[in-house]
């Protein structure tokens, strides 16, 4: 049996049970990451200003049918 813990999961649970507020973790995680990873961040999850200066956006999402 494996000891690895994913410490994403680790940082989640800590918000999860009150040890830290989400707020908190924030503000870790983004001074952590240098301003690359953060706008990287933002434009793979499309919120960065290239995204927010569509009109379109935020864009609908299709359903897909099974």
């Amino acid at each position: 049996m494996s000891d690895f813990i994913d410490a994403r999961d680790r940082a989640l649970e800590l918000v999860q049970d009150g040890f830290v507020s989400t707020e908190d973790m924030l503000t870790m995680c983004l001074k952590f990451m240098s301003n690359d990873d953060v706008a990287e961040m933002l434009e793979l999850n499309e919120l960065s200003e290239s995204f927010m200066d569509d009109p379109n956006y935020p864009y609908e999402t299709e359903e897909v049918e099974e």
